[in-house]
């Protein structure tokens, strides 16, 4: 079994369409109407991004405190080409990235409706505690 994919609520789906197909590199799918947009990203896995106010009325939606969504690359210096892109592109982050847990290198920031993203490589791979990472930050 795997995860197939994940329903994000965002306040404008044009924004966050552009925001993930810019710098995640997911491929847009389908639109349907003003409720949702389709993605995938290259391993198959499918982002629904889906407009509040069109299941919700016109209630807010905000992220629980420590809710966040991760994304994994080889090596330090990826994470130090996602952070440039990102901040290159406008995107706000507070910390440049950083040693997060053991072997972990990446950074957090914020978009949307609170919704909190970090980018990182990290020492598991294939599910399994990898010793070193391939890398100059660590």
């Amino acid at each position: 079994m795997r995860l197939n994919h994940l329903n994000l609520f965002v306040d404008d789906l044009s924004e966050a369409r552009h925001f993930f197909e810019t710098y995640f590199d997911f491929q847009f799918l389908e639109q349907k109407g003003k409720a949702l947009v389709v993605l995938s990203d290259e391993n198959g896995f499918i982002l629904v991004l889906s407009d509040p106010k069109a299941f919700k009325g016109k209630k807010d939606i905000r992220y629980p405190e420590a809710f966040h969504i991760g994304f994994l690359v080889e090596t330090s210096s990826e994470v130090d080409q996602a952070y440039d892109r990102l901040v290159a592109g406008g995107i706000e982050i507070d910390k440049e990235p950083y040693t997060l847990r053991g072997n972990s290198y990446g950074f957090y920031f914020t978009v949307f409706n609170g919704l909190l993203i970090e980018v990182s490589c990290i020492d598991y791979r294939d599910g399994k505690k990898v010793s070193k990472l391939n890398d100059t930050h660590l």
